[in-house]
């Protein structure tokens, strides 16, 4: 019976190997090839080597093909010490992959070498449990999750257009969340803006915001700002966020907002609705047209519903 160094001396004999240098000299000179990091998630979190992708070698039959479809890629395997990527290597040519290599001594040699390494914001066990949904998905996965974490987001409004923006963002683990709101819950806002309850009346929604915020997701970070947007105070504010959500709901509002984000140069996405109709629009300074641009004035008082 073949032992596992008799597979691996077998494997050595039809898969090409390189070295940690050979690969930095790649990287170095522009080549065009994609780097497959095969490491189990454990051993990924505590380390990395920047733009490679990840699949664990696990998956690697099942996925590969969502991240690297063309079986013409030149593809170089890396695991810790290069094993597993010879056999993952192996594996790829056997689904038809034409130009697979495995870098031998794998993620030690490259960090042992000091070639660069990343590693992504670490989380606790809660965390990773919370947010596992998250990880499975290609668009988001632990890389997405940490930037998520790192982000701040200002919501402007915590009524009917706030409230399911910021439950959803704080779910998602938007790391810092800024509400902005001047009024007090009422109970004719209780059919509708979902961050309030009966026992928040006559409190301020802001107030009433971040206790059901911090009860959904303990992780967030909440900023409340208990006032009304001035020319005065805008700026101080919105330079603290990363994103802007307008869900206010007045045009004076609408027009210093906009103004603010294309001097401080961030992001809006304008929410607006009116019974059953709504609309959503984003909005990236000198990029393309702003709020302003597109509707250079507002229209006359008592013309649209607030």
């Amino acid at each position: 019976m073949r032992s596992y160094r008799d597979i691996i001396e077998e494997v050595k004999k039809e898969i090409p190997e390189v070295t940690v240098d050979e690969v930095k000299d790649s990287q170095d000179r522009g080549e065009d090839f994609v780097l497959l990091d095969v490491r189990d998630d454990d051993e990924y979190r505590a380390g990395y080597i920047p733009n490679a992708v990840h699949v664990t070698r696990g998956m690697l039959e099942f996925s590969i093909e969502n991240y690297v479809p063309e079986r013409d890629k030149k593809i170089i395997v890396y695991c810790a010490a290069g094993l597993r990527s010879l056999l993952a290597a192996k594996s790829l040519n056997e689904m038809g992959y034409m130009d697979t290599t495995s870098m031998a001594g794998g993620y030690r040699d490259w960090a042992s070498a000091g070639y660069p390494t990343m590693q992504d914001k670490p989380m606790s066990h809660e965390q990773y449990e919370r947010y596992s949904r998250h990880f499975t998905l290609r668009e988001v996965g632990q890389k997405g999750q940490a930037a998520l974490l790192e982000s701040k987001v200002l919501l402007l409004g915590a009524g009917g257009l706030g409230s399911p923006a910021a439950v959803y963002l704080a779910a998602a683990g938007v790391g810092t969340l800024g509400v902005v709101d001047s009024d007090v819950v009422e109970l004719s806002n209780l059919q509708r803006q979902i961050l309030h309850r009966t026992e928040a009346i006559g409190t301020p929604k802001v107030q009433s915001a971040t206790t059901t915020i911090k009860s959904l997701n303990p992780d967030i970070e909440v900023v409340p700002h208990y006032l009304r947007l001035t020319s005065d105070n805008i700026m101080d504010i919105i330079q603290d966020y990363d994103l802007i959500i307008d869900g206010c709901d007045n045009f004076p509002t609408r027009y210093l907002v906009n103004d603010a984000a294309v001097l401080a140069n961030r992001t809006i996405v304008h929410g607006s609705i009116s019974e059953f109709e709504g609309q959503v629009t984003v909005i990236r300074p000198h990029e393309g047209a702003c709020y302003r641009c597109m509707y250079p004035a507002p229209p006359p008082p008592g013309m649209v519903p607030s």
